[in-house]
């Protein structure tokens, strides 16, 4: 059995479903697919997960909201319409959604999972429908009933370990299942997402359940490139990767796979297959637990903005007994999880991510680290970019990093901070965010070789 997750792009209109569903009866291996709501249609479209939050933020709010529901509606109407299904599908939809509003949560985090997970989970009928249509036998599977159960952190929910037994029933089915990502339920019953680009997640978890041949993503590029092309064109694309590289990417930028989808694959050392719903016919890129590489060779390079550091410095600090760890429960009290914390002797930072650090959360934390640590100096600095460099054949190769900083300062980047992880198969640059584009053309000409 393979898993065919499709993502939003895949499945944004009528002309996408019905590739999916050839992709789908080309390859009778691929008996469970897992689906997005539906994506942009074009640059400067609006993806419909992102008009579902536009519908749940008017809701909370207490304003009118029946234009947004009506933009929603209309676009499952268009697809409809495009597919020459029942008009009932429709009705449908906009009833399900009325019912998510009428019966919402007092909680906000709750009732906005609940909107959002509908783009899931009425595409998959939708796609399910068209499947039928095509005479192939597929039907839709609620996460529910099929007990897809999640913590209940709303926005960010885990999967619970007796997901994974309960999911396994899937692989009986006869008839092709068709799944709605990025979403489940607590096992309170209420819905709860993953955060966004959660149906990736979603695939590797059923994945791992059914014990799948290969879990494959279909997106709406080739392969995995060795960095943005639209940084810095020409940029080689990877044909196999390990797990390792494939999270240290994804965390840093690369878009085309959610970081935290490769957990359950790694755990059922399961194969991921990243293709093109354009283009099926292409090998795309594969990544496994182990592959050959050669003694300095670079995989890839990876960026991401926003990014904030806290800059706390104390003399005798490293004298002081649990400073490291009061800072921790002070951002741990203050709902701020950390990326990086590189120190030194009479000075620490601390890397985290910006969206958080709302004006008043900002000047809450400085006062606490202030009053509570007793710092001589605190500050926080917003606009940093981290640009990571990625590769297994990087461990033991000796002047990587100093052709990396060399080639930054050459570039005029000025390099804010650098971490190598224990693993040395990836070493981290922190610049500023307007550097960030210029940084990674540096290190695609110097670490791969892209012609200027």
């Amino acid at each position: 059995m393979k898993i065919a997750k499709f993502g939003g792009s895949s499945v944004a209109d009528a002309q996408q479903i019905l590739k999916v569903v050839e992709i789908v009866k080309a390859d009778p291996a691929r008996r469970l697919v897992v689906v997005s709501a539906p994506g942009k249609r074009f640059s400067g479209d609006i993806k419909v997960t992102d008009l579902l939050i536009a519908l749940a933020n008017a809701v909370i709010a207490g304003r009118p909201y029946d234009d947004e529901l009506s933009v929603v509606v209309g676009r499952y109407a268009e697809i409809q319409q495009a597919l020459g299904l029942d008009t009932a599908i429709v009705q449908e939809i906009e009833a399900d959604l009325r019912e998510r509003i009428k019966n919402r949560s007092s909680n906000p985090a709750q009732f906005a999972d609940t909107v959002k997970a509908s783009g899931e989970d009425n595409n998959a009928k939708i796609i399910a429908k068209v499947f039928v249509n095509q005479g192939v036998p597929a039907r839709y599977v609620d996460p529910k009933e099929a007990g897809m159960l999640l913590s209940d952190d709303f926005g960010n929910a885990q999967v619970l370990p007796e997901s994974f037994e309960n999911l396994a029933t899937l692989k009986d089915q006869k008839d092709i299942v068709i799944f709605p990502g990025f979403f489940g339920y607590t096992r309170q019953g209420h819905v709860a997402t993953f955060p966004r680009g959660g149906s990736d997640i979603t695939g590797a978890i059923l994945a791992a359940a059914v014990k799948a041949e290969v879990y494959e993503n279909f997106t709406d590029v080739d392969s995995v490139f060795a960095l943005d092309p639209r940084v810095l064109p020409g940029a080689p694309a990877i044909k196999l990767l390990t797990y390792r590289e494939m999270r240290e990417l994804s965390y840093a930028g690369f878009g085309v796979f959610h970081d935290e989808a490769i957990i359950p694959a790694v755990r059922a050392k399961i194969p991921i297959c990243i293709k093109n719903t354009n283009c099926p016919a292409a090998p795309g890129t594969m990544i496994v637990a182990e592959r050959k590489y050669e003694h300095g060779e670079i995989t890839g390079i990876a960026s991401a903005d926003g990014f904030s550091t806290i800059s706390l410095s104390k003399y005798m600090m490293n004298r002081e007994l649990g400073f490291g760890r009061r800072l921790l429960q002070i951002l741990e009290e203050e709902q701020l999880s950390f990326e990086h914390v590189p120190s030194g002797i009479d000075n620490m930072s601390v890397v985290l991510r910006s969206a958080p650090f709302t004006p008043e959360k900002e000047a809450h934390v400085l006062n606490r680290l202030q009053t509570e640590l007793g710092v001589d100096d605190v500050t926080i600095e917003h606009g940093m970019s981290l640009v990571m460099i990625v590769g297994e054949g990087m461990r033991y190769a000796v002047g990587i990093a100093a052709k990396a900083c060399a080639a930054l300062a050459n570039a005029g980047v000025n390099i804010e901070m650098i971490n190598q992880g224990s693993s040395e198969i990836s070493i981290m640059f922190g610049v500023k965010e307007v550097d960030r584009k210029q940084a990674i053309q540096a290190l695609g000409h110097a670490l791969l070789k892209v012609d200027k």
